[in-house]
């Protein structure tokens, strides 16, 4: 994996400490560890990105002495990508706050709550978000590989289907990171990430409408997706959940990786990852405990445990959900 791109994890701890951000990411990504690889880029626009994509190569012709060639060009198309705005307020009495002696560690205690819900929201909307639907927020990945397809110039050409026909389906996806390839954006002019703001000591009122004060935290997040070159993307769907549960007829995981490996054009593109649900991660392991596997291996980074396969960081991500209608 490319260790050259920041990420959000990176920004984090570049920040001053007594903003005590770098904290608070940690918790943000321990269930849904897409944040270890998720590459932000300051969008062109005040609402989101726009960029040319391209779509077709031009030709080229083997030249006879005395006979010329036709010129020819490119195609591209240009696409905008808005951001959405992901908010929160925390919000705690102040005496209660006060009565430990130690008031900013009680109040951290009280937010992890309002964070952990901020992480479930932000890793559904990258994979399922959708601006058709809702408008306030961005479109994820998967209504861009909603559609098979044998065209290999479409990106519905990137989505192999594991043959689960029920609605019970899920998938792992397989994304390059990188400035060229897939990342996310921030709006123009703004401040990159996750931001925490302490308001301090505020008059707080209650359903009844009495008051009393308090203390109050806003949490913001401005982020948006953009895929530059959808090749870098690869979508193993139509997973069937029940088999995989129960172990009966369970999809070959190890082909449908190893077939999605191969189909990115560079892995060294970018920062390359696979992204699955706890459970499917737990049945890829068991698919190949053997000794004799050398496709699964375990490391250590940083401290923390890492699982690879085919030296490609598997992580876990709960958000992706188990309740896929089929991908035809």
């Amino acid at each position: 994996m490319a260790a050259t791109r920041p990420t959000y994890v990176d920004l984090a701890n570049r920040l001053d400490e007594k903003d005590k951000i770098a904290m608070i990411i940690e918790l943000l990504h321990d269930t849904n560890e897409i944040l270890d690889d998720m590459v932000p880029i300051e969008g062109n626009l005040l609402t989101g990105h726009r960029t040319t994509v391209r779509t077709g190569l031009p030709s080229v012709t083997w030249r006879l002495l005395n006979y010329g060639v036709q010129p020819s060009k490119s195609q591209t198309l240009p696409i905008t990508d808005v951001t959405g705005m992901l908010e929160a307020y925390a919000e705690v009495d102040k005496a209660l706050a006060d009565l430990n002696g130690n008031t900013a560690e009680f109040r951290l205690s009280e937010d992890i709550a309002f964070l952990e819900s901020m992480n479930q929201e932000m890793a559904s909307t990258i994979f399922y978000g959708n601006v058709a639907v809702d408008p306030e927020k961005f479109t994820g990945f998967a209504p861009r590989y909603a559609s098979l397809s044998t065209d290999i110039d479409k990106s519905g050409y990137n989505i192999i289907d594991a043959g689960g026909i029920g609605p019970d389906n899920t998938s792992i996806w397989l994304i390059v990171w990188g400035n060229s390839t897939a990342h996310a954006i921030y709006p123009k002019g703004s401040k990159m990430g996750f931001t925490h703001e302490d308001l301090g000591q505020q008059t707080l009122t209650d359903a009844a409408g009495g008051r009393y004060e308090g203390y109050r935290t806003h949490y913001k997040w401005d982020i948006g997706l953009t895929v530059r070159d959808w090749r870098y993307v690869i979508r193993i769907a139509n997973i069937d959940w029940s088999a995989i549960i129960t172990d009966t007829s369970a999809p070959d995981l190890v082909k449908f990786m190893i077939d999605a490996a191969e189909q990115i054009p560079n892995l060294a593109r970018g920062n390359a990852a696979f992204y699955m649900r706890r459970e499917i991660r737990t049945a890829l392991r068991h698919q190949i405990r053997t000794d004799t596997n050398v496709n699964l291996t375990v490391e250590t980074v940083e401290g923390r445990r890492v699982l690879s396969f085919d030296e490609i960081p598997v992580r876990r991500v709960d958000a992706l959900i188990n309740t896929e209608a089929r991908i035809t």
